[in-house]
């Protein structure tokens, strides 16, 4: 099982950005990286510089948004919709998608949900949820 370390995690989206910005080749999973990446702007400076990015982990955020975090939760996303799993996550995105006419807009509304069913699920001291985080999702996109 893939178990990537706070600094790997760092570095895979650091290394993406480079091979980005160079044109470098990139594996399929980097590609969809890019995509996210480019709809972030606002985390290019945090990207550009390794170095820096390892550095800060120590540093709390402050209430800055985590960029390595939030891309992280775009392709973790991104993933349960090409296997759907949990089961029906693919179509609740693709409804949400729909109602607020972006799959960008759709993500962050599924985060919001996901980070709430780990928090739940943290906070009680048991598995995630799965069912509880597409109860969520489908609310969301099907409500008026």
């Amino acid at each position: 099982m893939f178990n990537p370390s706070q600094a790997d995690v760092r570095r895979f989206f650091c290394d993406v950005y480079r091979k980005q910005r160079s044109g470098e080749a990139m594996e399929a999973i980097e590609v969809l990286t890019a995509q996210w990446i480019d709809e972030h702007p606002e985390f290019h400076a945090d990207l550009s510089d390794v170095e820096t990015a390892l550095r800060r982990m120590a540093e709390p955020e402050a209430g800055a948004s985590n960029p390595f975090l939030h891309l992280s939760m775009h392709l973790s996303i991104s993933e349960q919709c090409s296997i759907d799993q949990p089961a029906g996550v693919r179509q609740a995105v693709e409804l949400l998608t729909a109602r607020l006419d972006s799959l960008h807009d759709a993500h962050h509304q599924a985060m919001e949900c996901l980070g709430q069913m780990l928090w739940e699920s943290q906070h009680a001291g048991r598995p995630p949820d799965g069912q509880t985080y597409l109860d969520a999702l489908r609310r969301r996109a099907t409500r008026d």
